[in-house]
């Protein structure tokens, strides 16, 4: 079983957002980088992109495939993780250490939407 981690909010899609004050911490889950396999690059915002809920972000490709990135909240890109430009399978080590990009909420009211830990563990199986 991927690891879920309790106190995150996640996406049907399976991202994830970890919220720290204003800001949110935005990565792909456990259960998605096992179903990629070794992720070989990822394509990332820019900084001072606005994102919506809902909508691509990036990408993540993978040996196996490539998956679309979808962003679970709104906002303002403040920061990306560049360590995955040179190492992307960094991912694939630690999915929920590995954020892919940091990004000032403009709505937190969206973060109700998404599912709890229990709630996505049931939605994996």
């Amino acid at each position: 079983m991927a690891k879920v981690i309790e106190g995150l909010y996640y996406s049907e899609s399976h991202e994830y957002v970890r919220v720290d004050g204003e800001f949110g911490y935005v990565g792909i889950t456990d259960f998605a980088q096992d179903q990629l396999g070794n992720v070989v690059y990822v394509d990332m915002p820019e900084v001072d992109d606005e994102v919506s809920a809902g909508e691509e972000f990036g990408a993540v490709e993978s040996v196996k495939a490539a998956s679309d990135l979808i962003s679970p909240v709104s906002g303002t890109v403040v920061e990306i993780n560049e360590a995955l430009e040179d190492q992307p399978e960094l991912i694939n080590q630690d999915a929920f250490e590995n954020w892919i990009m940091k990004v000032k909420l403009s709505d937190k009211a969206e973060l109700e939407s998404l599912m709890g830990a229990a709630e996505y563990e049931n939605a994996c199986k």
